[in-house]
């Protein structure tokens, strides 16, 4: 079996379980390439198991699972690494929360046994993409989490007139406004009062930031429906947060975001599920006095 292996570089208190990654892949004979600035980081770690893994200078490589060795930040980027290819992804956690990733460092040769094993299932989560009338975008357009529009500064507030499906138009006047995929329902969107939504509903949510008024509240869409955004800004301009990637634009530029074409394949072991997770990560439904 082979694997592409996507990691953080600030975790340096950890490089011996990383170390456990490559010693259990060699007992498993399984073949690894690596990123190039994740190589380099291992390299200076003083990993000497990484030597003998081929090198991913791109995004041109072929696997047979991924694996992200980080946190939730590390997993977004290894799906924009990954893409449309359809490779699914193990997520590692080395970081703090770690709720998209699907396994702790600490149990790395579990999982990979589990892998071999084939105990395990494959979440195929929604991805949301965005558009401009002039196709202008200069960073990645899809989203496994949120795309995020935002103010550009401590500025004022901007007005946001978004308009459902080519029908009504809701007029937020807020810091911002999230659309996220049920992925991203436990990231951005729930730090500022959204829902929790499970990875599997055919949905996106409508979380505003900070709004103006109070009886505004997020808003839950069916996942087919088209979301157009077009923003008025005191300062002429304003951000869009793709995954954390951001990106300025001019005021009055139109937004299309929509479900994509392609679905993110997640690994998850059996005996592991969104509400364990949601218990164990959140504390969610756990009453305190137990």
């Amino acid at each position: 079996m082979k694997f592409a292996i996507f990691g953080n570089s600030h975790q340096t208190k950890k490089c011996d379980r990383i170390a456990k990654l490559f010693d259990t892949l060699d007992k498993k004979g399984d073949n690894y390439a690596i990123e190039r600035k994740f190589y380099d980081f291992l390299m200076k770690m003083g990993i000497e198991q990484a030597k003998k893994a081929e090198i991913i200078e791109n995004d041109d490589f072929e696997a047979d699972m991924v694996i992200s060795y980080g946190g939730d930040g590390t997993l977004l980027k290894t799906a924009c690494k990954v893409g449309s290819k359809g490779y699914p992804i193990i997520g590692v956690n080395a970081g703090r929360l770690g709720f998209l990733t699907t396994t702790s460092s600490e149990n790395i040769e579990a999982i990979i046994e589990s892998i071999h094993c084939d105990n395990f299932n494959i979440e195929e989560r929604s991805i949301i993409e965005v558009t401009t009338e002039s196709g202008s975008l200069k960073n990645y357009p899809y989203a496994l989490n949120e795309i995020a529009i935002m103010k550009h500064d401590s500025s004022s507030m901007i007005t946001i007139e978004t308009t459902l499906n080519d029908c009504e138009t809701i007029v937020y006047q807020a810091d911002g406004l999230i659309v996220a995929a049920p992925s991203g329902s436990t990231g951005y969107s729930l730090s500022v009062g959204g829902p929790i939504i499970a990875p599997e509903a055919h949905v996106m949510v409508l979380t505003p930031i900070a709004p103006h008024s109070l009886n505004v509240r997020p808003f839950v869409v069916n996942d087919k429906t088209e979301v157009k955004i077009k923003v008025h800004s005191r300062s002429h301009n304003f951000l869009i947060a793709i995954d954390g990637r951001n990106e300025s634009f001019e005021e009055g530029t139109t937004l299309t975001i929509r479900k994509a074409s392609y679905k993110q394949r997640i690994v998850r072991i059996k005996d592991d599920n969104f509400i364990k997770n949601l218990r164990e990560k959140m504390m969610w439904g756990v009453d305190a006095r137990e």
